[in-house]
């Protein structure tokens, strides 16, 4: 068959997404047939269903048959193409948000290490399952949102895992980079309230002066100063709207006291609130 292309009916609500499916597709690839070379601004996911063909990304190839699956990252240069002989037969899916990176880091792919084994509980079938999932009238974005999702945390559960003394040390890096990805979903998503690193660290099981050293070893600051960082940023870009008053945003980044959010945020950006619209106003 031709190329099918698939697209999410629903945008995001924000313009930097936690996670979105833009969209998916499936292709019987004439022989011969190449991509590239040329980058992506999002990520995108082949699954090779039957056939052959290779992947070139910088110096190194790699030649891929039914079964596998390919990663191509954003803006890097990638080049594939199929068998002459035997055309692979592929289907995709292409996203982007904030949190693609940090799934897919801990599903062990990186540009140096695109390539997975699809497992047959979900992967041959998700084409027709993204397809029939658009085709819902009133649920289909949460429906489309949920297979990526479910995508993504088999492809982590996949991910290798070894038992040798060196492998159990990587094991510990992954499962310590995991508490500081879990600290950040979890300022991520509870900023806008009155938040501890206490609380913080009891909702890992964590003592908290080891979660702050691992956050700080892996980040560059400790847990507080991310969380005031990113409330900031959060305050800078309501501010931008320019419909908000300050208490409302204070409010809207954790802050009660607006003479506080705004001490805050002048040790954070230098400038009151109130100067930081003024300079928007005058760009």
């Amino acid at each position: 068959m031709a190329a099918v292309f698939q697209y999410n009916p629903e945008r995001p609500q924000r313009d930097e997404a936690e996670l979105y499916l833009q969209y998916w597709g499936k292709e019987d690839c004439v022989p011969g047939h190449a991509v590239g070379p040329g980058v992506r601004e999002i990520y995108k996911i082949h699954f090779i269903h039957k056939g052959k063909g290779h992947l070139r990304i910088g110096e190194k190839t790699y030649n891929l048959g039914a079964g596998q699956a390919f990663l191509i990252f954003p803006h890097i240069v990638t080049y594939y193409e199929a068998d002459q002989a035997d055309p692979w037969t592929y289907s995709w899916v292409g996203f982007v948000g904030t949190a693609a990176e940090p799934a897919l880091s801990r599903a062990t792919l990186t540009p140096q290490s695109p390539i997975f084994p699809m497992d047959v509980r979900m992967m041959p079938g998700l084409y027709e399952q993204l397809t029939e999932a658009a085709g819902l009238e009133a649920s289909a974005g949460f429906r489309l949102q949920s297979l990526l999702y479910e995508l993504l945390s088999l492809m982590i559960d996949m991910a290798p895992q070894s038992g040798s003394a060196g492998a159990n040390a990587n094991v510990l890096t992954k499962k310590q980079d995991a508490y500081v990805h879990q600290s950040m979903e979890y300022i991520h998503a509870y900023y806008c309230y009155d938040i501890s690193v206490q609380q913080l660290a009891d909702s890992l099981g964590l003592d908290r002066k080891y979660l702050s050293a691992l956050f700080k070893e892996s980040l560059g600051v400790p847990p507080q100063q991310y969380l005031l960082r990113y409330r900031m940023d959060k305050a800078c870009e309501l501010l931008a709207k320019g419909t908000y008053t300050v208490g409302e945003i204070a409010r809207s980044v954790g802050y009660q006291d607006a003479l506080l959010f705004s001490r805050m945020f002048k040790k954070t950006t230098g400038v009151s609130p109130k100067a930081y619209l003024q300079t928007l106003l005058h760009k």
